[in-house]
């Protein structure tokens, strides 16, 4: 049997709002109604992000203790992956929720173009980060928006920053920083298996319409797959994502096709080296 593929969904990100799609969830009801559908549908992972009370991202650790909490409750088993993103907050701000000690949580190793500004992850701010979660036995996804992250996380690795095997997610397609290019995507597979290991777990993540073609990509090559509102709203040009859960379904349509298994979260924990709920 082939092994079977993690879907993580995005459920909100830090950019999308309900005038790009009244679907995104921003509420922590909606967060939740939609995370429990989501993970009906089968994803393993909750990567997430919180709102204010006037829908803005923030870094708020309580708003994701209460994230973490109801994930925990509606959603037995699922991994909770809190996100260190440099759009919620500045600074240190950016860790405060990682004494909550989830499963997981996002790491971005260095810095990058974004649309409008610069993803900035300087070298500091990255060693703290990386040091909390191995206080708070937080395992690190690997953001690489460009090929030198996964030589950094490989370098952080080899020096102890980062305890476990890197679990690093290629994102491809963010306007001004790497775009969706089926060479590199290929090379970006040999380069983890060549610095982690040929069983090494990585996974994909496209943006906008690229979405399903990473999806394809990854599920098609052995890989792990991320889709959801954050990263995507449409199913296609003309027709709206009516929620994350139909996000997945798709993702998980693509498994079938494939002939991999969509991962329980049980599955999920044993390929990434995750404790047991």
């Amino acid at each position: 049997m082939s092994q079977p593929c993690i879907i993580c969904v995005a459920i909100t990100g830090s950019v999308p709002t309900k005038a790009d799609n009244p679907a995104v969830p921003v509420t922590l009801s909606e967060q939740l109604e939609s995370t429990q559908a989501a993970f009906e549908a089968g994803a393993s992972i909750a990567h997430c992000h919180v709102r204010d009370d006037e829908g803005k991202p923030t870094s708020d650790p309580d708003r994701f203790a209460a994230l973490k909490e109801g994930i925990q409750t509606h959603c037995p088993g699922m991994i909770v992956q809190l996100s260190t993103g440099g759009r919620s907050g500045a600074g240190r701000a950016r860790g405060g929720m990682l004494s909550l000690s989830p499963e997981m949580a996002s790491l971005s190793v260095g810095s990058n173009n974004f649309p409008t500004r610069v993803y900035d992850n300087p070298p500091d701010l990255v060693d703290w980060l990386a040091g909390e979660m191995i206080a708070h036995d937080v395992k690190p996804e690997i953001e690489a928006f460009d090929l030198s992250h996964i030589f950094q996380a490989a370098k952080m690795w080899k020096d102890g920053r980062i305890r476990d095997t890197p679990y690093v997610q290629f994102v491809m397609g963010v306007k001004n920083a790497m775009p969706v290019d089926r060479a590199v995507f290929d090379f970006y597979r040999a380069t983890v298996a060549r610095l982690f290991g040929e069983n090494a777990a990585w996974c994909a993540a496209g943006i906008g319409q690229n979405q399903i073609v990473l999806n394809e990509w990854a599920i098609s090559t052995g890989g792990h797959a991320r889709t959801g509102l954050e990263d995507n709203v449409r199913l296609d040009r003309k027709t709206l994502a009516p929620s994350n859960a139909a996000l997945v379904q798709r993702a998980a349509d693509l498994c079938s096709r494939y002939d991999r298994p969509v991962a329980s979260p049980a599955q999920a924990r044993q390929i990434l080296g995750l404790r047991a709920a």
